[in-house]
């Protein structure tokens, strides 16, 4: 066990914790990176094997390093990590690699903060909490554990051959839902998919994806979700060469869109009676952003070509008009549930003054209300697009200026008065 000392600690070493040890090495600060697995271990162990990114290569990445792919292609979870490894490699990130940070505490009495980790302690000027919003996953108490049902989170999915035999029953319908839901069916499997609000973008609209149209409509920078909105999924997928996503599609290929799950009782599952309002809403989301890119288009004089026929939706399925208002599991061959459900944070080891009654971070961009404490990686951190890989980049140099001004107060001395904190 070994005792360390150094400037600032980053406890993760995913795209928050690389981020931030470029800005902070840009800056001349002493840090240490620590991670309790290996760069962007998620990417690597906690995602099904298809999975593609959601935005294209161009888009969503740091800006001082491309992906070796198409610029327009939507990279794997494995060219991901390789991207995130390289980066790392490229700034000479100073991370440390198998080591778990098990609390953080304020030195009493004196500045600073001292992690215990499994390697010894390391004591620090500053704490970045870098570990991002994926931490735990969430299963909603709908369905007892006990029930004879194989359920698993998003989190733990890898394949349709993981499953046992049988029907699928995929509760969320963002990005992993869709996704899975799609890939099970294309398996053989029987598939219900539980659609709960959401936000339905198109994939690309006049010959430019929708990360671009978020982009020039100023949408990337809005600093807080619409009222009521703040965890509702985005139904987009880079999947097959990325595509808009369409309930309507989904349904014709033959997976039975439900509500959201209520309550489940005797092997029996209910579902919410909001399957049409969910669909509308979506449908609703999708037109308005098609609006205003049209209107964006003719107020700039740009030539992209019109796309009529996107305003143009199709009937609602049988199965979205008249939907089922519950399931016999058994009866109807569902062996399994996968929960695309989302994931919350856990921030047990960081045992300081920073979070509210409901244990969330209380924070302004990051900057803590633990002075010397911050937080990156939050989604709406800062903006929309404060969780992706671009986005973190930002909000990490950021915090690295924040940091850099409390150094020049701790440097400033009057002549002859003491030395302060």
């Amino acid at each position: 066990m070994s005792s360390t000392a150094t400037e600032v600690l980053v406890v993760g070493g995913g795209q928050a914790g690389i981020a931030m040890s470029e800005h902070l090495g840009n800056h001349g600060v002493p840090h240490i990176v620590v991670e309790r697995d290996r760069v962007a271990e998620r990417w690597r162990t906690s995602r099904w094997d298809s999975l593609v990114a959601n935005g294209p290569a161009w888009h969503d990445r740091f800006p001082n390093l491309e992906f070796r792919c198409d610029p327009d292609a939507f990279p794997t979870k494995d060219e991901v990590a390789a991207y995130l490894t390289e980066y790392a490699e490229k700034i000479d990130a100073p991370i440390r690699s198998g080591v778990e940070v098990t609390s953080v505490t304020k030195n009493p009495g004196e500045p600073g903060f001292r992690a215990v980790t499994s390697e010894g302690t390391i004591d620090a000027r500053y704490v970045v909490a870098a570990t991002g919003p994926f931490q735990k996953p969430v299963i909603p108490p709908v369905v007892p554990g006990s029930a004879p049902v194989h359920q698993i989170h998003s989190d733990a999915y890898r394949n349709a051959r993981q499953l046992p035999e049988g029907g699928v029953l995929v509760i969320g319908a963002g990005s992993s839902g869709v996704q899975i839901a799609d890939e099970l069916r294309r398996s053989g499997r029987e598939v219900h998919l539980a659609v709960g609000p959401h936000d339905r973008p198109p994939r690309s609209y006049r010959g430019r994806d929708f990360v671009w149209w978020l982009g020039v409509l100023n949408k990337w920078e809005a600093a807080t979700p619409p009222q009521g909105a703040e965890h509702v999924t985005i139904a987009v997928s880079g999947a097959h060469g990325g595509h808009t996503v369409d309930f309507r599609d989904l349904a014709e290929d033959g997976i039975t869109l439900v509500g959201s799950a209520e309550t489940y009782e005797d092997g029996k599952i209910r579902f919410a009676p909001d399957l049409g309002q969910n669909i509308a809403q979506g449908d609703a989301n999708y037109l308005s952003l098609l609006r205003e890119a049209d209107a964006y288009v003719e107020r700039n004089g740009l030539e992209l070509p019109g796309e009529p026929e996107a305003h143009r939706l199709r009937p609602d399925p049988e199965c979205v008009t008249n939907p089922l208002p519950g399931l016999d599991l058994a009866e109807a061959g569902v062996a399994s549930i996968v929960w695309a459900t989302g994931f919350t944070q856990d921030y047990s080891w960081l045992k300081v003054d920073a979070f509210d009654e409901k244990g969330r971070p209380r924070h302004r961009r990051g900057i803590s209300s633990e002075p010397g404490v911050f937080f990156l990686g939050l989604p709406w951190q800062s903006r929309r697009g404060s969780s992706f890989i671009w986005g973190v980049w930002h909000d990490a140099g950021f915090l690295a200026d924040h940091i850099m001004i409390r150094r020049s107060y701790r440097a400033y001395e009057p002549a002859g008065a003491p030395a302060t904190a």
